[in-house]
């Protein structure tokens, strides 16, 4: 079998399959460097405005490849992280479709996505303190911001795994689903709306997003997205689509 992570574009949306069935698609370099090249070549790609990643089933991804932690040293440690970065410093939306177990390095890599829908099968289990290995990949970084103090903490130092139904409960995923069909459709239904933005307005208002996250105050907020708005109320796409939607009102 091989590894490799599968690409298929329909309506603005890439779709990633990340694959490496023998392993469960566990993240290794080999894979680390083909999903930073997929990640790539969807940006690089102009009828692209999103991309949701998932893993070949029954998997989502079943962490590190134990083997190349063995003895890793910082920079293979940096060069599998690189696909996480890739995906968490990508400027389009990303959502993670997660269709299994995500364990470890695999939940990094569903993190790093700016959302994450769970199927029947989901599991997120941090699975770093049994294997007696400290987190890595910006792993204590994504979870507090994902769960807070408590939520990280639960996860993390007292090992709490979570299916679907608790990740939810918790704030994990955004919306879980009774069936993997309808994960899929359901993440490439979300990730075409904002396919369906203009793409360099999707592109600034994820970059102002990621600015206001940080510790500014309602004021300072206010100020970083006011140049960017300014920018856009002069564009060309957002004044063809004011004229189309006033056309359909005045028709109503």
């Amino acid at each position: 079998m091989t590894t490799e992570v599968q690409t298929s574009i329909t309506d603005g949306v890439a779709l990633l399959t990340v694959s490496n069935p023998e392993r469960r698609n566990a993240m290794n370099l080999e894979l680390a460097g083909m999903l930073v090249a997929a990640l790539d070549a969807a940006v690089a790609d102009p009828a692209v405005g999103a991309v949701v990643i998932t893993g070949e089933p029954p998997a989502f991804c079943a962490g590190g490849d134990l083997a190349e932690l063995q003895g890793a040293d910082h920079e293979r440690l940096r060069a599998v992280y690189s696909g996480f970065l890739a995906v968490a410093e990508c400027p389009l939306p990303t959502i993670a479709a997660v269709n299994g177990a995500a364990v470890g390095a695999g939940l990094n890599l569903a993190l790093a996505c700016d959302m994450r829908l769970a199927g029947p099968g989901a599991k997120f289990d941090t699975r770093f303190m049994p294997l007696g290995i400290h987190p890595g990949g910006g792993y204590t970084w994504m979870i507090e911001r994902a769960l807070g103090t408590q939520g990280a903490k639960a996860m993390t130092l007292f090992c709490d795994v979570l299916d679907a139904a608790e990740a939810e409960r918790v704030g994990l995923v955004w919306r879980r689903y009774d069936n993997d069909e309808s994960l899929l459709a359901g993440a490439l239904e979300l990730a075409g709306r904002a396919a369906a933005a203009p793409r360099a307005l999707i592109e600034t208002t994820k970059a102002t997003m990621r600015i206001t996250a940080g510790p500014l105050s309602h004021r300072e907020a206010t100020e970083i997205e006011v140049r960017a708005q300014a920018a856009t109320v002069q564009s060309e796409e957002f004044q063809k689509r004011v004229a189309a939607l006033q056309a359909r009102i005045s028709k109503r």
